[in-house]
């Protein structure tokens, strides 16, 4: 997981052993900040930084550039640190890094911030960052490892998180793991630490309501009660801004894709591993696969899909949103 490649590249640093070269690479840009901020604030005194570290930026400078800056001498340290901010608009040039890679100046630390996209595999500078230096992918974290991911870093900060709070916030923040920080780091400045953050927590301090959100849509779907979920869509019609169709049917046809598959797991036991879910949440799984046979939830899936095309102006003319929502619901129920 990249969390654990995060730590293993920063306690390398912490313990005096940077490499010579980090190429930083891919879609998700936390990680790729998070390591680079850490170098850039880490590897030099700030006394040593004035003459020492050097931040570029991709659209400014040639990969030539950036490899004669390499090769200078530090001034009164031990290193220097070059880091190279949005170098993937070198992405035309960048395979020209790989004689230098192969032969980086020692007392050099070069960071290459190579966002939203990563090197091919299979030509010479990706072989060579591989044994030469250190090639990191971060890559986007799919919706259902968003609540772990949040347990893990508030574990990592001294906190833990009830499910249903880790859901909340996974929920409607998305998967923008800076933004995802960032209302944590909220949370940690109001929180006294080794507390659980509750539901109520996510909603007094990160106004997310604790009745009115996705997770309480799917619960009350799963429990069959449709005077619950027909209030929380019509809170969502009120609310858009913060409650985006789009998110809604996602959700939705993740969780009906999912009990599609429990029903036709044979050990019901395996069923949190199967469907990649926390355990906690298994029995909503359990309750929905009394209410929705494997036929209806086959049927639902189809539904939910022309609800989608319906919000995407295809196939019909234009419906409110309440309406949307209200033959989402129709679609389910019936």
């Amino acid at each position: 997981m990249a969390l654990d490649q995060v730590k293993k590249i920063t306690d390398a640093i912490a313990n005096g052993k940077a490499a010579s070269v980090y190429f930083l690479m891919g879609e998700e840009t936390y990680y790729i900040d998070a390591i680079s901020h850490y170098i850039e604030n880490n590897i030099l005194s700030p006394e040593e930084q004035g003459f020492n570290q050097m931040v570029l930026y991709g659209r400014d400078v040639t990969v030539d550039q950036i490899i004669g800056h390499a090769k200078r001498f530090p001034m009164m340290a031990e290193k220097q640190v070059i880091i190279v901010k949005e170098a993937q608009d070198l992405s035309r040039s960048i395979e020209e890094l790989v004689s230098y890679v192969q032969q980086p100046q020692p007392s050099t630390v070069l960071v290459i911030c190579y966002k939203y996209k990563k090197l091919d595999a299979r030509k010479k500078l990706a072989k060579t960052l591989k044994t030469h230096g250190v090639l990191f992918e971060s890559n986007k974290l799919y919706d259902n490892q968003l609540p772990d991911w949040i347990k893990r870093v508030l574990s990592g900060r001294g906190y833990s998180v009830a499910p249903k709070a880790a859901q909340m916030l996974a929920d409607f923040l998305g998967n923008d793991l800076s933004k995802i920080s960032k209302e944590l780091e909220k949370l940690q400045l109001i929180l006294p630490k080794d507390q659980t953050i509750s539901p109520q927590d996510v909603e007094t301090h990160i106004g997310i309501s604790k009745d009115y959100n996705n997770f309480e849509l799917q619960s009350a779907i799963a429990q069959g009660d449709q005077l619950k979920a027909y209030q929380i869509v019509t809170y969502f019609a009120n609310n858009p801004k913060h409650h985006p169709i789009v998110m809604t049917i996602a959700l939705l046809y993740s969780f009906f894709a999912k009990l599609l598959l429990y029903h036709s797991l044979s050990d019901k036991s395996m069923a949190a591993k199967a469907l990649a879910i926390n355990p906690y949440f298994v029995k909503e799984y359990q309750l929905a696969a009394r209410y929705y046979s494997m036929k209806q939830v086959t049927a639902i899936i189809g539904n939910i899909r022309n609800v989608d095309m319906k919000s995407k102006g295809v196939g019909a003319s234009q419906l409110s949103l309440v309406d949307l929502l209200h033959e989402l619901l129709l679609a389910i129920f019936k």
